[in-house]
């Protein structure tokens, strides 16, 4: 609207010069054959039709330095306005334009040109309603041509926006609507069309979502299978748990010193086990409780990690050094700080399994408000892409089949007891700290 504005106003400004300057022509060669003819040698009736001819009511010139009335009718018109086409500027052009297209009564106008030859000037009084006649329809015709064009660019827009904007959106709006009947498909994922606009991006995006919330659906219905299935094969385990105690009872009263001195932690082993599988089918998964906190010392459960890996000093499979210092306690629930360790001291084992001078070793350190135990191994390493889903369930594992739930729970238990496992940098092998706070809240006195 603002363009046909722009243009509109210099056209009609333009058509009403040009169109006075045509009357201004035709009343000097009117005026060329009045001034030709000798005095008094043309009729009234031809001077009126030259006038009539010309649209105006007076032509008068200037040439010689005098002006001179070659034609006027009977009663000369009062004139409204002066216009001389001389000396109008554009915005003068302008005003008078408007000014005539909104006269609500009829007026004249003298209008002055240049002239030819020896003719200086000329000199014509009109009525107005002629060229406001001719100005309203010009602009009639401005107003058609402006509507065509309007419309044509209407319709190109419309196009436009349909193939470039419409029709993309309803293909995304119907993507998510079919992919949102199977969300497991992803066959159902949108296919980017290669844009490189924001529709573009949107499509790649969608893609991506879908892709990845499909493989997270699957990934979720498999462990929620895989959670029936354990729960399943938990009570059967307590059962058979329940039997193996009985078990270890009866090896609790050999007098072999071997058995002697394995019974009790095996009897403790197989406590613990049982409890887990009563926690595991009360609340239908494995729910932890909160840390019990009591003095702990850390050298006595690391000798039980790994008397339960079956490292003992005479067998085989790799070399286990407890390098804890025999006098640090340490603040923590004995239960899960001992699978804590045990998780560690398997995945270990696990990595140099096989391998000659296979080494497992196990510090500890006391700093400021904390306990820093270290479990490392000189086996390959934890590969590059396990270690962005390192803690996590089913994702974080470095080894062919396995399943990354050691280091998912061993991050659990340190979180609740507000500490932290982490992979740390190391030469060779693989360096998993466990980060205890020296004095936790809610701690309770015992002993062990």
């Amino acid at each position: 609207m603002l363009a046909e504005v722009l243009i509109y106003v210099p056209s009609i400004a333009n058509f009403r010069r040009n169109w006075l300057n045509d009357r201004i022509g035709a009343a000097q060669i009117a005026a060329l054959v009045l001034d030709a003819a000798p005095a008094g040698a043309v009729p009234q009736p031809l001077s009126m039709s030259l006038l009539k001819q010309v649209g105006a009511v007076n032509v008068a010139v200037r040439s010689g330095g005098a002006r001179r009335l070659l034609a006027a009718s009977d009663m000369p018109p009062t004139v409204a306005l002066n216009v001389d086409l001389r000396e109008m500027s554009f915005w003068t052009m302008i005003r008078d334009s408007l000014a005539t297209l909104l006269a609500s009564e009829p007026r004249y106008i003298r209008v002055v040109g240049g002239g030819m030859g020896a003719v200086e000037f000329v000199e014509i009084v009109l009525d107005e309603a002629p060229l406001r006649a001719a100005m309203v329809g010009f602009s009639a015709n401005i107003l058609v041509v402006s509507l065509i064009i309007s419309g044509i660019t209407a319709l190109l827009v419309y196009a436009a926006l349909l193939r470039m904007i419409v029709r993309p959106v309803r293909r995304l709006t119907s993507n998510i609507v079919a992919f949102q009947q199977d969300p497991e498909n992803a066959g159902r994922a949108i296919q980017p069309s290669g844009r490189s606009d924001e529709i573009g991006l949107a499509e790649k995006a969608l893609a991506k979502m879908q892709t990845s919330l499909a493989d997270e659906l699957r990934h979720k219905k498999h462990l929620a299978a895989l959670g029936l299935a354990v729960s399943k094969i938990n009570h059967d385990l307590r059962n058979l748990l329940a039997s193996a105690q009985l078990f270890s009872d009866r090896l609790g009263a050999l007098s072999d010193p071997t058995a002697q001195r394995l019974a009790p932690r095996l009897i403790g082993a197989l406590d613990r086990a049982i409890g887990f599988c009563q926690s595991t089918l009360a609340y239908g998964k494995a729910v932890e409780r909160r840390p019990a906190l009591q003095p702990v010392r850390l050298s006595s459960l690391v000798d039980e990690t790994r008397d339960l890996l079956g490292l003992w000093e005479d067998a085989e499979g790799a070399e286990f050094e407890n390098a804890v210092p025999g006098g640090l306690i340490v603040s923590a629930d004995p239960e899960q700080l001992s699978r804590i360790l045990l998780n560690l001291c398997r995945n270990a084992l696990q990595a140099v399994q096989g391998q000659a001078g296979a080494r497992i070793v196990v510090t500890a350190r006391r700093e400021p408000g904390r306990v820093e135990i270290d479990v490392s191994d000189n086996g390959p390493g934890v590969p590059a892409k396990a270690r962005e889903h390192l803690f996590t369930a089913f994702s974080g594992s470095g080894r062919p089949g396995g399943t990354g739930l050691g280091l998912a729970i061993a991050a659990e238990l340190a979180a609740a007891h507000e500490g932290s496992v982490e992979l740390v940098p190391s030469a060779a092998g693989a360096l998993f700290r466990v980060t205890l706070p020296d004095e936790a809240p809610g701690r309770r006195a015992g002993g062990r």
